[in-house]
């Protein structure tokens, strides 16, 4: 099974529909297998002191006004998904509260995505997985029996999944990677596990791949400068390219597993092994 490639949009975009195309563009160009974005319904996520708290952005001067304008629309969901059919390139979108879960049924993506902040509750997790969909469960900021928790959900409601070993820190150090525990969640919950990484660089990813995560998520950007707080650990277009180039020489790479001459090594052991 090839590892699956998830670029991870986010709210890199800024609100612009031009950049949004821009970053599919470096997504399909790259060989991403998909493209994901992220949905809140603002004045349900954020309490209304936060939004009407001061914040200077492109967009205004309180938080509500940067909030805001990290949001698509519906119209610009609607080119979203006609621009991915058009490149032949999946898409979906992780859901920060039930409406924004909801909302995205209108386009019928092929996946959904738990984000970590969201695995701790079950109403959002039985929503989700009501829905039938093969789901990506981030599991940073959590222990193994709120991992369990939505395993349990997810299980119960015969609903796909896929783990994702997760370090919720932007950008994550290199020391708190913690990869053995892609092992630890596949050997405890017997089901498939991939890696959304954080970090800065592209090792961490390519150590993931070696050590059996499924899938790769990682957020992109044009340029790391832009503004945003998820730039400083997105990868830029000549780095994803380089992400998914290498996944798939390690993918190759790692082989079956069984010990066994080749038929270009007998040749050359004849050769090596004449002296003897």
């Amino acid at each position: 099974m090839s590892v699956k490639i998830i670029a991870e949009i986010g709210i890199n975009h800024n609100g612009n529909m031009t950049t949004v195309k821009k970053l599919i563009d470096v997504a399909k160009d790259a060989g991403c297998d998909a493209v994901k974005f992220q949905k809140r319904t603002v004045d349900k996520v954020y309490t209304k002191e936060l939004l009407d708290s001061p914040r200077e952005s492109p967009w205004g001067i309180t938080q509500r006004d940067q909030k805001n304008g990290l949001e698509l629309s519906f119209q610009d969901y609607k080119k979203i998904d006609e621009y991915c059919k058009s490149l032949n390139i999946k898409w979906f979108a992780s859901a920060w509260d039930i409406e924004s879960q909801k909302y995205l049924r209108q386009f019928d993506c092929s996946y959904n995505k738990v984000a970590s902040a969201m695995i701790v509750s079950r109403e959002f997790l039985n929503e989700v997985a009501s829905e039938q969909k093969h789901t990506f469960i981030s599991t940073g900021m959590s222990s193994i029996d709120q991992i369990k928790t939505a395993v349990d959900i997810f299980k119960n409601m015969d609903c796909p999944f896929e783990l994702m070993h997760t370090v919720s820190t932007y950008p994550m150090p290199d020391t708190d990677a913690n990869l053995k525990c892609i092992q630890t969640l596949a050997n405890e919950f017997k089901c498939d596990v991939g890696y959304s990484g954080h970090e800065t660089g592209l090792a961490i990813s390519y150590a993931a791949v070696a050590l059996g995560a499924t899938s790769i998520e990682r957020h992109i950007t044009l340029d790391r400068t832009m503004y945003g707080s998820d730039q400083a650990a997105s990868i830029e277009p000549h780095g994803l390219r380089q992400l998914v180039g290498a996944i798939r020489k390690i993918e190759i790479s790692l082989g079956d597993g069984i010990k066994k001459i080749t038929k270009e090594e007998i040749e050359v052991a004849k050769k090596l092994r004449a002296h003897l």
